[in-house]
């Protein structure tokens, strides 16, 4: 299976610590590029990013919407063998899970948890929809396609971004979105939990946005408390946390915390 795989190479290299990108649900490597990749860059990082099968600019062997969970760990792991790093590992949203999950077998330098999927899944993103947008979640238990959540920009807004995004970056972003595979969705809601206790040896940043209707400051702590650390919640942002406004603080947190790493 051919997977999309980006890669930046920093001019002066400051740290030996390479870091690869996760991207979550409905997205693809591509959310990476924009802000963070080339920042961590001019950083001295070396970076990676790759899209999960089906998403993005990678393509699925099988029916899609039988991928689940397990299958984007699997790309995980393929993309480092790959490689031939040892990355630390930044997961967002469902790549939080795949991380997590991944650390169950495998060990990584360092992983961050960026809006992460809580020890209990994502049911209570799912009831949020439901109450915000009742036809919307109708839809969604009618046909069991996960894009139903954020088929039109103002959908996409709602889910991912602040209020006050500018138009014409709603635009860009809403023509980015993918779909997502129906198994993995479930499976986020009720079958493939983290499972914190599994995770040995590797160190653990969780950071969440304060507005964050997917995964909000309470979820965000749950995880914290799972992995025994203290979450730093931003104010003013929501769940695309590399792409909002306020994205180069989230950057700057990260790459103190990986340079306290490689000490």
């Amino acid at each position: 299976m051919q997977l999309e795989i980006i890669e930046r190479r920093a001019e002066t290299k400051s740290s030996s610590l390479p870091v690869l990108f996760v991207h979550g649900a409905w997205h693809g490597a591509w959310c990476w590029e924009e802000n963070f990749m080339p920042y961590f860059t001019e950083r001295g990082f070396d970076c990676y990013a790759f899209s999960m099968r089906g998403h993005g600019g990678s393509g699925c062997e099988d029916r899609f919407h039988l991928s689940g969970i397990d299958d984007y760990v699997a790309d995980l792991a393929a993309v480092v063998d790959r490689l031939g790093i040892d990355p630390a590992l930044v997961g967002h949203s469902m790549g939080g899970l795949v991380v997590q999950r991944y650390l169950e077998t495998h060990s990584a330098p360092a992983a961050v948890l960026l809006a992460s999927v809580p020890p209990r899944g994502a049911v209570r993103f799912v009831g949020r929809v439901a109450r915000m947008h009742p036809l919307v979640f109708l839809k969604y238990l009618v046909t069991q396609n996960p894009r139903t959540a954020v088929a039109t920009p103002e959908l996409t807004r709602d889910v991912f971004f602040s209020p006050d995004i500018r138009p014409e970056m709603l635009e860009r972003y809403f023509s980015r979105i993918g779909t997502e595979s129906a198994r993995a969705a479930l499976e986020m809601m009720a079958l493939r939990f983290p499972r914190a206790g599994r995770v040995k040896g590797t160190p653990v940043l969780v950071l969440g946005a304060a507005n964050d209707l997917v995964f909000c400051p309470a979820e965000v702590q749950a995880t914290a408390r799972a992995y025994g650390v203290q979450p730093q919640i931003f104010d003013e942002m929501a769940h695309d946390m590399m792409l909002e406004a306020g994205w180069q603080a989230v950057a700057d947190r990260m790459i103190d915390w990986l340079r306290e790493m490689e000490r």
